[in-house]
């Protein structure tokens, strides 16, 4: 799969007129949910490490992270399998672990990794159906910026029936540096999510330099209605560039040459609202698989320790 996937994406990122990479700092922000079903419910690895490639021919400096639900982004990625060969690449591996405060256009705020915060570019990949969502794609993922407990308490501040969870989740590439988002749809993963959910074979990788506009596209392809999806209602509702499909221009293939069938997204979501005992069983969980991943790892294995030669 390798070599095709390298012309896929060469083919691909070929399309988008992107900056000078050379000597830019760039951060991969794959989903890496949890170690649990890694192989489906994150990022694929084969994908993450032809992306870094990509981008290290090019002269980029890049790093990788996010914010599990629990665990550590060097604890997910383990399980995944890809760990030595990030390390090999010269890839440091982040735990959003700091943050800063920033101030979200809808006036409320957000505190987010400085690893995003501080990047030229960051690069965004996935594809998957989510009990909550119904779809998560490339805006979604940006959830993965908000660090550590941050993540479940917006669930519980603003998922409540009159919350607006969803409109501030749209808001977070408004105030991140440029991204390109890049959709692992290689092997997707439909019926429920994010983490059980069934394997679907998708076999597309897309690209934009417009999360929202990639997510308008998914939804075409994958026969969704934007009625159906709080996130792309959402987008909508705030009038978000990239929402509306005649916005849109295409260099390569249009959403009506794919032929897509049988993916399945869940009929009826699951609360957004955590209740404030899924909130402290999260914490303690979330707690406890750190303490044992720290305890387990010696520090001359953390690849987070190791430096860029």
């Amino acid at each position: 799969m390798q070599p095709q996937l390298n012309e896929t994406l060469a083919q691909v990122l070929g399309a988008i007129e992107l900056a000078s990479l050379r000597s830019a700092d760039v951060l991969l922000k794959p989903n890496l949910i949890a170690a649990k079903n890694s192989l489906l419910s994150c990022t694929e690895g084969a994908f993450i490490l032809a992306v870094a490639r990509w981008l290290l021919e090019r002269g980029a400096r890049v790093s990788i992270g996010d914010s599990p639900a629990f665990g550590t982004a060097a604890m997910v990625l383990r399980s995944i399998g890809i760990t030595e060969e990030l390390v090999a690449l010269g890839v440091q591996i982040k735990n959003f672990n700091q943050g800063r405060k920033v101030r979200l256009p809808g006036g409320s705020s957000a505190v987010l990794a400085e690893e995003a915060l501080d990047c030229d570019l960051l690069v965004n990949l996935r594809v998957k159906a989510h009990a909550q969502a119904r779809l998560t794609l490339a805006v979604k993922n940006y959830f993965g910026c908000l660090i550590g407990l941050r993540k479940p308490w917006w669930h519980m501040q603003h998922g409540g029936e009159q919350g607006k969870f969803f409109e501030r989740v749209v808001q977070l590439p408004l105030v991140l540096p440029p991204s390109l988002s890049l959709l692992d749809g290689i092997t997707a993963m439909h019926q429920s999510g994010p983490i059980w959910g069934q394997p679907y074979p998708l076999a597309l990788v897309a690209a934009s330099m417009n999360p929202v506009a990639i997510d308008t596209v998914l939804h075409v392809i994958l026969g969704v209605s934007p009625e159906q999806s709080p996130l792309m209602a959402a987008c909508r509702r705030a009038g978000l560039n990239g929402a509306e499909l005649p916005q849109l221009s295409f260099p390569l293939m249009r959403p009506e040459d794919f032929s897509v069938s049988g993916f399945i997204v869940p009929e009826t979501l699951n609360p957004v609202r955590f209740s404030l005992f899924r909130f402290f069983k999260s914490t303690v969980r979330r707690i406890l698989v750190q303490k044992q991943n720290t305890q387990h790892s010696p520090p001359s294995a953390l690849p987070e320790q190791r430096h860029r030669p």
